[in-house]
């Protein structure tokens, strides 16, 4: 795969198969994790067509006490195995942020709040993203190391 940096974590991926990405160009990866779930989503058969942060959802964050606008990660139309056709929107998160922090010896104060906030942040997110889909007959989806690495 082509990459260009994009900064310090940031990458643009170059579809082998552009009539499935349906999303704005450039690609952009702002993780090998994501990187890996572009290449799949381009190689695999039953991804009909796929993007990258090319939808958004507001979403109220608690935290900053406003409004905001939330990119999930993808969009994908895949193929089932019964023939149907369904819609995914789909965050990549490491395994860890799916479950609350918690306070540890080794972690100081101020690396818990901060690991609070961004739960309640994505928490907010990730509850907007599953009502927006509800609303819309799509289906919210967060894919963890354990999906990316285990099939």
């Amino acid at each position: 795969m082509k990459q260009k940096k994009q900064g310090a974590n940031v990458s643009q991926f170059i579809p082998k198969n552009p009539k499935k990405y349906c999303g704005s160009y450039p690609c952009l990866c702002r993780s090998e994790w994501e990187r890996m779930f572009c290449q799949w989503l381009d190689i695999t058969p039953s991804i009909i067509e796929w993007s990258s942060e090319n939808i958004y959802i507001k979403y109220y964050d608690p935290v900053q006490q406003r409004t905001r606008r939330y990119y999930p990660d993808f969009y994908c139309l895949v193929s089932e195995a019964d023939g149907k056709y369904k819609k995914y929107i789909i965050e990549i998160k490491p395994h860890r942020e799916t479950s609350p922090p918690r306070k540890t010896s080794k972690k100081s104060n101020k690396t818990l709040r901060y690991q609070q906030a961004t739960w309640i942040t994505n928490q907010a997110k990730f509850v907007a993203a599953d009502e927006y889909c509800h609303k819309i007959g799509m289906k919210f989806k967060i894919i963890t190391e354990q999906e990316l690495f285990n099939k």
